[in-house]
């Protein structure tokens, strides 16, 4: 051992930062143990826990970094030649690690998203449950569910994702989003009447939705650059290849997006069976008697 040291140009001052680092560590994982295991005792609320777990680990993990390097800030010179050796390794070894918790850091320093908060990160989606200093869990939400519903699937993504993929919260800043409800009627349907129909549905089922939003605007514009002129459902006309396009809009909490749509479809369907003048388009094949020389029919997908 003493060879090795001697071979590597190690004093015995360094082998103390060595041990003393270590020792910080064990220190760290005790603390953080016996801290976290008196909270569980007293606080029986997850939420709460879970909150205060991430400010003592946060907390410990930022205080054992300091000392760490209050540890070695003078030994550096004595560390030279090792570090010569072994800083190429260790480049490429840890680079993932080192991008991990400059990922961590900028979690916390800029706030991306916290916990609890839904969130989109490149093609991942859900709900964010824990903050670690490699990685961050979620659970996942869409994929194959519909609606932006839990699949029950927990996503455990590396911090380092943060600087590379663009991230997307549902939650911070403007906590609403818009929705929009395509309905897709006939030609031959009253369209006009399907559209008030619509608008008071809307006015019964979405308008409500809406409440709180205005406030939230004016704060988050201090912040961001969000301005909504028009935070009332409304109704848009357009025309596709089988049939007249009423497109529903409101804004909506996120997780309150399916419930809304469903109690909104229902209203829809109950106050269209009541007008034999209003029908849902689909796919239809019909078929027009031609006057052609061999008098054959000519048939038409709608």
């Amino acid at each position: 051992m003493i060879n090795l040291l001697q071979m590597l140009e190690i004093e015995s001052e360094t082998v103390g930062k060595l041990v003393a680092t270590l020792t910080l560590l064990l220190l760290f994982l005790m603390v953080r143990f016996l801290t976290c295991s008196v909270v569980k005792r007293r606080v029986e609320d997850p939420a709460r826990f879970h909150h205060y777990r991430r400010i003592i680990v946060n907390s410990l993990t930022i205080v054992t970094l300091v000392l760490v390097g209050r540890v070695w800030i003078r030994a550096f010179d004595s560390l030279a030649t090792f570090l010569g050796l072994a800083s190429a390794g260790l480049a490429v070894a840890m680079h993932d690690s080192i991008a991990n918790v400059a990922g961590w850091v900028f979690i916390l320093l800029r706030k991306p998203f916290e916990v609890g908060n839904r969130i989109q990160i490149g093609q991942l989606k859900g709900d964010v449950i824990d903050l670690r200093l490699f990685q961050f869990s979620m659970i996942e939400v869409g994929n194959w569910v519909d609606a932006d519903q839990s699949t029950g699937r927990i996503v455990h993504v590396p911090n380092s994702h943060v600087l590379r993929e663009p991230v997307s919260n549902y939650e911070t800043g403007f906590q609403y989003i818009w929705h929009e409800i395509p309905v897709l009627i006939t030609f031959e349907s009253n369209w006009s009447l399907a559209k008030e129909l619509l608008r008071k549905i809307a006015a019964d089922k979405a308008e409500h939705l809406s409440q709180g939003a205005e406030e939230q605007i004016r704060r988050a514009a201090m912040r961001y650059l969000i301005f909504f002129k028009n935070l009332t459902p409304i109704v848009y006309t357009s025309v596709r290849e089988s049939g007249v396009l009423l497109t529903l809009r409101y804004i909506v909490k996120p997780r309150a997006r399916r419930n809304s749509e469903e109690a909104i479809w229902e209203a829809i369907l109950e106050a269209f069976a009541q007008h034999d003048d209003i029908a849902l388009a689909y796919p239809t094949t019909r078929f027009v008697g031609g006057g052609g020389a061999l008098g054959a029919n000519e048939r038409r997908s709608v």
